[in-house]
Order: C-alpha cells, then structure tokens, then sequence
C-alpha cells in the first residue's frame, strides 16, 4: 500500500534535507583539508596562489567526495528518522495506521533518484573535474603524475613479434611514459630481448625510447639516446588507458573499455568502476534499510546513543566489506560485477531481515 502524497511529500523532504546536509558538511570539510594540503604542498613553489590552490582543491574535491555519497545517505536517513521520531510524527503515523514499510518508500525513492542522478550526472561532472585537476597540478607543480601509484602494463603485437611494456608511470592527457622495461618476444613466442629506457612516448606505428638500453642473450648490451620499437597500438588507445577509471565519465566508460580491449590492455579497474557505478543505486537503498533498522526506536524508550552507534558500526562493517570486495575484484579474484554488487545486495538483505524483525516478529 502506498503513502498518501501530502505525507509522502513531507517525509521526502525530510530525508532529502538530512542527507544534503550531511553530504555538503562533509565535501566543506574535504575541501578545506584538501586546500589546507595544497598550500602546504605550494610553499614557495612559483605561481603556486592562494587563488589557484583554492581552484584546485574546488576540482579535486567533488571525485573524492563521490565516494562517501553512500554513507552521507546512511547518516542522513539516520538523521531524519531519529529527527521524526523525536518529534513524534512516527508515533502519530502508526496510530494513523502507517506502517514502517510505508513511511520508508519517500526515503527509498529519494535514495533511487539520488543514486541515479549521481551517476548520470554528479560522475561525469566530477570526473571531468578531475581531469582538469591533474593537468592544473601536472602544470603548477611541474611534475609527472603517475596512474595511482601502480606500474603500467600494455601489451602489444607487431610484424616484429609480441612485446610486454612495463612503466613506472605516465604523464597525463599523453602517450609518454616513464621508468619504461620492454620484454620483446619474436613471431615463434621465443624470447627476444629486454629494453630498459628512461622515457617512452607513442607515435603512429613505433614507441620512441630516450636512453634505451638494449640487453640480448646473443649480444653484449647497448646503449641508445634514442631507440624505436615498432607497434601496433594507436595513441588515442594508449592514452586513455593511462587515465584513472574515476576520471572517466559514467557515459565514456563502455567506449573505453572497447579501445583499451581492442589494444590488449587490462581493463580490470575500469569494469570494476563501471559496475559500481551502475549499483550504487541499490546501493543507496540498502542504506536507507540499514538506517531504518537501527532509528526506528521511539524517543521515550531510551536507548538512542546506542541506536547511533549501531548505525555508525554498521556503516563501518558496510564500508570494509565494500573495500575488500573491491580489492578482491580489482585483482581479478573474483569477477567486476559479484564485487560490485555484493555489497550492495547483502546490505539490502540484511537491513531488509532486520527490519523484518523489528516491525513484524
């Protein structure tokens, strides 16, 4: 049975306020660490402002807040219900003959709307925003940022055999890569040679290596300025590849997840990202049954900081199990979508059974 519209109006509006309160206090409090850290950083670095740091914190900020958007709806459910509750509307909307099941469905649906608003249009504006972020800091702070601290690997084919390219890092919006290790194998699978250079950057048709050293089982080492490796890979493919999977738009992941496939490079991180994004909705709801599980206690019972610890522990435990399927997913244990959607299918389920228990036995 559903909620009458006056009611269901007010009740949404409660849960709306609560959880952009919530949100917006936390992405104030990650910009000013943020900015706080980008002036310590700044020092007397040249053109390094208070103006451009504060832009720069304002770009970097909306990415990492995406990823506290679940539990700024946890706690801003939480918020609402314990506020209606201490006002007594719950108690006047189950003497009414409301049940808990009908004054959840304005939180489910304003978590449903919120969690696909995120994705179609907070994502995209916050990845791009991030992009332009690292281009501002590659440019202010004149250094070459790696992909999240992890070695790149590519693998390519050429009329000259099979090679596996491994890089210590990458320089944003381009096809150059550095810390570069080359293992070429020949057209029979067999073991060719490894090159080690300082530099690699991708042209039409070969990689241009800058002090490339050559090793051989057949010959004694060589030393190059400049050494060419020929390739099959095309620079558009190569780097996207060397962009973060949270600085791809929701709406771009599809597409790049084909070019980076088409060029044999592992596409891990990015299905992974991609089906968290299409969860998070789920997601969001789950929340909002977890924070109905432990907010539905009425005031003059007692017990509320207990009610607020157990929602802080239970976002807590939500949160570890999010991260570890993550790591789980992203090193290829298990497949991209059972670790997106667990977490988000359990916390359903079991804010579903403990609701369950509470309202009907």
């Amino acid at each position: 049975m559903l909620i009458g519209a006056t009611l269901g109006s007010y009740f949404s509006r409660q849960f709306l306020k609560t959880i952009f309160l919530v949100f917006a206090t936390v992405f104030a409090l990650v910009y000013t660490l943020d900015f706080v850290e980008l002036m310590r950083r700044a020092g007397d670095t040249e053109g390094a402002t208070a103006p451009l740091m504060a832009q720069l914190a304002l770009f970097r900020t909306p990415a990492i807040a995406e990823q506290v958007m679940p539990f700024a709806v946890l706690f801003g459910s939480m918020a609402a219900l314990l506020q209606l509750s201490r006002k007594l509307e719950l108690v006047i909307a189950r003497a009414a003959g409301i049940s808990a099941w009908q004054f959840l469905q304005p939180g489910l649906l304003v978590a449903l709307v919120l969690g696909v608003t995120s994705v179609t249009i907070y994502n995209p504006v916050s990845a791009f925003l991030k992009q332009q972020a690292s281009a501002l800091e590659t440019r202010v702070f004149s250094r070459q940022l790696q992909s999240g601290g992890k070695p790149i690997w590519i693998r390519q084919k050429s009329l000259d055999g099979q090679a596996v390219i491994r890089a210590e890092g990458a320089v944003n919006d381009s096809t150059t890569i550095n810390g570069v290790t080359i293992y070429s194998f020949d057209p029979s699978g067999a073991f060719s040679q490894r090159i080690e250079a300082k530099e690699a950057t991708l042209h039409e048709g070969f990689w241009e290596l800058k002090e490339a050293r050559v090793l051989s089982a057949t010959e004694e080492p060589h030393s190059y300025d400049r050494f060419i490796v020929a390739s099959s890979l095309e620079p558009s493919q190569v780097r996207q590849s060397f962009i973060d999977p949270d600085a791809v738009p929701f709406w771009n992941l599809k597409e790049t997840i084909q070019r980076m496939e088409q060029a044999d490079i592992n596409t891990t991180a990015y299905r992974l990202h991609f089906d968290v994004l299409l969860a998070r909705p789920l997601l969001f709801i789950a929340m909002v049954f977890v924070a109905a599980s432990v907010s539905l206690r009425f005031f003059r019972f007692g017990g509320v900081a207990m009610m607020v610890l157990g929602g802080v522990a239970a976002g807590f435990m939500l949160y570890v199990a999010t991260e570890l399927m993550a790591e789980l997913g992203a090193a290829g244990i298990i497949s991209s979508v059972v670790a997106a959607w667990f977490p988000a299918v359990v916390g359903s389920l079991l804010g579903t059974l403990a609701l369950l228990y509470q309202e009907d036995g």
